[in-house]
């Protein structure tokens, strides 16, 4: 079950510039590296040239234009693949930029354009020919690829990891970005791929500091020492400072004096004029919500950063050493973050709050992320060892032939067959099929899928309709805007607008006949749709909280069974926020009843909301506890409607409420009960469906969704709750009479 473009890292963007411009510009090498805010895309090129403008996880970057000669491994196409160059047997006799300061002039001569190029691809990228295809890879790409070694040798060429560069190098470009936050899966290499940023930039960058940190402080240690270390240890001499310190540190990495740039104008400076010093330190920190607090970083490898578990915490960890990353408003270091995610409540919650706080198509005034970080997922299938080709290319489906793998293998099955099959096999264990599909996503929903052991509801069916969710183009299915009334005159005709601010999600409108149905009784306002839907809502009452966060106002809308041209027993709107103000919150929710026409039941232990209603004559639209008949409610019940959310049977109820809809209507059916069992149901609502995966009857507070789903479900099926009438407890008893005789004789006195 996938979208069209699930299979697809990145889309090409077509005339974005116009080709006058492109052209002249071009010609004068006038595109400038960084975020170019008139055509709203990242230029990552450092030649002044663009061309080919891709968008990777909502962010528009531009390429550099391909040179016209590009390096061909092979004039054969099927032999055209990455393949790293040998370091020159004569270059690595020399350790140092003093050794080679020491050659014979001839020496130089002989090897310093082979030196000089190699700089420049450490810093404008490099092109390759790959399968006939021109291919370019970032600077810090081609550093990873020919001069990285990892614990199995030299790396392994993927597209996977190319897009994950381009979008790292957008991420150090763009002035908005503080970096990147990868959602990964088990074994993508990257921590490989941070050590290798870490050290490039330390050995090229002065006066700099570089940190690491990752889940505890041994695996940021480890990471220092099996990885940056080795790493800059096996630079060639001229990409390699000369360290402070030992060869094999423990703590920190101290680069004193740097490699020069070898190039024909300085290649016989002498040394003296060689010894101006980098001052750029790389080190680790023990893992604590204040690590780095106070420093100034100009990189930070943040590693396994979805597996903090208490006490530690990733947001509270990112709100400080995000400070270290900037001096006012100006961003001066960026963060490399990346990790898997744990299980929501062993640190992965954290995470992911983090993760959808850096989606970079919501972005606040100061053209920044919430979080600052860009938030990017490349899924499982391109990036699964032993399934990519020769060319970098995953092999997503079984070949009808093997194919010839990276590693010199045949490939025999794709990754998604083989990763389907484990999806099967571990169908009867939930906890161990959660973990599996945290360990290896093909979605975003995967990759933060909780324990089951906790779940009130069939997680199973929640978890096939999140997964089936994933697989549909949402914006096809689900429109997000806002009401207002119209020409701003309350109490009017209520319009909806299509707007990517909005707070309101909806997947289906009433047709114009059906919208602003409005009834009126005695001067009281009623919903005229009643017969088609309700909507229900945990409201809260204070606009601002004293400390820390309040709770979420939440509202959904559902149909229930119905003959008009309306879905039924569908849920058609979700809104979970918190405006700036209650009463903005109240009118919201005012405005979508009055548009659906539609009653609403919400918990009265939080009456504004209701009392709102009320004042603006809308009594009428607020629905009366069920599960009690109007003689036996409260004078407050009776002035406002609502139902307690005290009452043991009242939470029993909503729960049982949502326990059966998720049964009829959520995921597949396969006993057949309401509809065919390859038929998915249709709950577009992702939130929702996370928020009852989680649901906790015990600690209901946390569940806006949950709650306010719940009461819609009830509102609709009311009648299931109506008190059944008592039976009278009035006895006739008539007389009877013996009339044998002349005289009636009473009986059974």
């Amino acid at each position: 079950m996938q979208n069209q473009d699930q299979n697809r890292l990145y889309v090409e963007l077509k005339n974005i510039v116009p080709k006058n411009v492109l052209t002249t510009k071009n010609k004068a090498r006038t595109w400038t590296y960084g975020y170019n805010e008139k055509y709203n895309f990242v230029v990552v090129s450092k030649t002044g040239q663009i061309d080919q403008i891709i968008n990777i996880s909502g962010l528009n970057v531009a390429l550099p234009k391909a040179p016209k000669d590009i390096f061909k491994r092979s004039k054969k196409k099927e032999e055209q693949y990455w393949e790293p160059k040998i370091l020159p047997k004569q270059l690595t006799r020399i350790k140092s930029i003093f050794q080679w300061h020491d050659t014979p002039s001839s020496f130089k001569n002989e090897w310093v354009d082979y030196i000089e190029n190699e700089f420049n691809y450490r810093e404008e990228g490099f092109w390759f020919i790959n399968k006939g295809i021109p291919t370019y890879i970032t600077g810090t790409h081609y550093m990873y690829l020919q001069w990285t070694k990892i614990d199995v040798g030299f790396p392994d060429f993927r597209e996977a990891n190319r897009i994950f560069y381009i979008f790292w190098e957008a991420c150090k470009a763009d002035k908005r970005s503080f970096g990147m936050d990868y959602l990964k899966i088990r074994r993508s290499g990257f921590s490989f791929m941070a050590s290798c940023e870490g050290v490039n930039m330390g050995t090229i960058t002065k006066d700099a500091r570089i940190g690491i940190l990752s889940k505890t402080g041994s695996d940021a240690k480890k990471m220092f020492t099996d990885k940056i270390v080795p790493i800059s240890n096996n630079y060639p001499f001229f990409f390699k400072p000369i360290q402070d310190g030992m060869d094999k540190p423990k703590t920190e990495l101290a680069y004193r004096v740097p490699a020069a740039k070898i190039t024909k104008k300085n290649m016989y400076l002498n040394e003296e004029q060689e010894l101006e010093g980098l001052d750029t330190t790389i080190d680790w920190k023990n893992t604590g919500d204040n690590s780095y607090d106070g420093e100034k970083l100009r990189l930070l490898l943040h590693d396994e950063s979805g597996k903090w578990e208490r006490p530690d915490n990733i947001l509270n960890n990112w709100r400080v050493t995000k400070t270290c990353l900037r001096l006012g408003s100006k961003i001066v270091g960026k963060c490399m973050m990346g990790s898997t995610s744990n299980a929501l409540e062993k640190g992965g919650g954290n995470f992911k709050k983090l993760y959808n706080d850096s989606n970079v198509g919501s972005r606040n005034s100061n053209g920044q992320t919430k979080s600052g970080l860009y938030s990017l997922f490349i899924p499982m299938e391109w990036n699964m060892e032993g399934f990519i080709d020769r060319y970098g290319m995953p092999v997503f489906n079984n070949p009808s032939s093997p194919v010839l793998g990276i590693d010199g293998e045949m490939i025999h099955q794709g990754a998604i067959d083989y990763w389907q099959n484990e999806v099967d096999s571990l169908s009867n264990d939930p906890d161990a099929l959660n973990e599996f599909y945290r360990q290896f996503p093909r979605t975003e929903s995967h990759a933060f899928r909780d324990e089951s052991k906790q779940s009130l509801f069939n997680l199973t069916k929640i978890y096939q309709q999140i997964d089936y969710n994933d697989s549909l183009i949402m914006g096809q299915n689900i429109t997000q805007g806002s009401f207002s009334w119209h020409n701003g005159i309350k109490d009017t005709k209520v319009i909806w607008t299509p707007d990517k601010r909005g707070r309101f999600f909806v997947s289906w409108l009433p047709e114009m006949s059906l919208q602003n149905k409005v009834t009126i009784k005695n001067g009281r306002k009623y919903p005229g749709n009643e017969h088609i839907g309700s909507f229900g809502c945990d409201s809260y009452d204070i606009s601002g909280v004293v400390v820390g966060k309040g709770s979420n106002g939440s509202l959904h809308g559902m149909t229930k069974f119905n003959m008009d041209n309306a879905p039924s027993n569908e849920f058609f709107l979700e809104y979970i926020a918190r405006p700036q103000t209650a009463e903005i919150f109240f009118e919201e929710v005012l405005m979508a009843c009055v548009f659906y026409g539609m009653p609403i039941l919400c918990e009265n232990n939080k009456p504004r909301l209701l009392y709102h209603f009320k004042n603006r004559g809308y009594r009428g639209f607020s629905t009366n506890r069920p599960d009690k008949t109007f003689n036996k409610l409260s004078k407050t019940e009776k002035e406002l409607g609502g139902i307690p959310n005290s009452s043991e049977d009242v939470k029993q109820s909503h729960a049982s409420a949502i326990e059966s809809y998720i049964e009829k209507h959520v995921g597949l059916d396969l006993v057949q009960n309401y509809r065919d069992s390859d038929e998915m149901g249709v709950m577009y609502f992702q939130r929702t469906l996370e928020d009852w995966a989680k649901f906790d009857i015990n600690n209901r507070t946390k569940f806006d969704a949950s709650i306010s789903s719940g009461l819609a479900i009830m509102a609709n099926q009311k009648h299931l709750y109506t008190p059944a009438k008592e039976k009278s407890k009035i006895s006739i008893n008539f007389a009877r009479y013996n009339n044998k005789n002349s005289v009636s004789q009473l009986l059974n006195k």
